[in-house]
């Protein structure tokens, strides 16, 4: 390492990142090699001595092992710049009061099952409920490597059709919520904000926050005037602290608007007639008259739903990788 490395902290930060990166895949394939010398000895054992303990354990590393390398093959797949970081995951219900209240939460536990299975952290960052039942909007902070690259493959309309058991005739409804997700930036991506095209509105917490949060205005709501785009947090019981998360919060989103606006004159000027994904339709969860849960871009259908909604969605990430990746070659 050069004596001088250290002098400009910014690409010091820089390059440490990329080793990183770098050194991830590296760092797993040799723990997938080391499983897989385990496997082959305690087979040769098992085998051997026609011990089946021994062989049950070596089943158990195999599959292990497999895990390991399903994971490592949707990983490979991660192209955009961005897909490594944390990621910003905001739900909105639909029209439909209580209905698509209660669909969106359940697409939020949904969501926060799916990161404990994937040993992601997750913190609530604001958090509005519904009136009778459910929630109208929140946004959550997923944290863990490939977070945003993940989960950008759930952006978009979420559909849901079953019989409302808020419904005394036990009519069949179907219902509506949209997910929208943002990579958290670090400081090397720069996004221009003037403070004079900003409102900065505080007021009181509400939710599952805990009871310092009817108290004080801590909770912070930032309008970025030239665009429309509203963020806020009332994660905090810190005003300030509240507000710097909310500017990470909005920096994602213009940045993300730009990228957006980009993407879509590049479509325009490659002729292409794909549909931008963004509020479009993408899967339906389907309760009755049958059970089917169905991605709409790729096709990938389970028929297992209860699994879905408890957070078993990686078949539908992998799927949309796969086809991001057709349409794009």
């Amino acid at each position: 390492m050069s004596p001088d490395f250290w002098s400009d902290p910014a690409e010091a930060a820089r390059v440490q990142k990329e080793r990183g990166r770098l050194q991830y895949p590296i760092e797993g394939w040799k723990e997938c090699h080391g499983l897989w010398e385990e496997v082959e000895v305690l087979y040769q054992l098992g085998t051997e001595e026609d011990d089946q303990d021994t062989l049950a354990e070596a089943h158990l590393l195999l599959q292990r092992l497999e895990g390991k390398v399903a994971a490592f093959e949707v990983e490979c797949m991660f192209s955009g710049p961005h897909d490594e970081n944390n990621a910003m995951l905001t739900i909105h219900a639909g029209a439909g009061g209580t209905e698509a209240q209660d669909w969106a939460e359940m697409l939020l536990r949904m969501y926060l099952r799916w990161a404990e299975k994937k040993g992601f952290e997750t913190e609530e960052l604001d958090y509005l409920p519904g009136d009778e039942a459910g929630v109208k909007s929140v946004t959550i902070m997923v944290k863990g490597r490939y977070a945003y690259g993940y989960l950008r493959s759930e952006i978009g309309i979420h559909r849901l059709v079953r019989i409302s058991p808020f419904d005394s005739s036990a009519r069949r409804h179907t219902s509506f919520a949209s997910v929208f997700v943002f990579p958290e930036l670090d400081d090397t991506i720069e996004v221009e904000i003037n403070e004079k095209d900003l409102r900065i509105d505080t007021f009181r917490a509400s939710g599952a926050g805990g009871q310092h949060v009817n108290k004080t205005s801590s909770a912070i709501r930032i309008t970025h005037l030239p665009t429309g785009i509203v963020v806020q947090c009332q994660s905090e019981r810190s005003q300030h602290r509240n507000r710097d998360t909310a500017m990470k919060m909005l920096k994602a989103r213009l940045y993300e608007r730009e990228q957006e606006q980009k993407r879509a004159e590049q479509q325009k000027l490659e002729g292409e007639k794909k549909e931008i994904a963004w509020g479009s339709q993408i899967r339906s969860y389907v309760l009755q008259p049958y059970r089917l849960v169905k991605d709409h871009r790729t096709g990938c259908e389970i028929g297992n739903v209860d699994a879905v909604l408890d957070g078993d969605i990686d078949p539908f990430i992998k799927a949309f990788l796969l086809w991001q990746s057709s349409a794009t070659h």
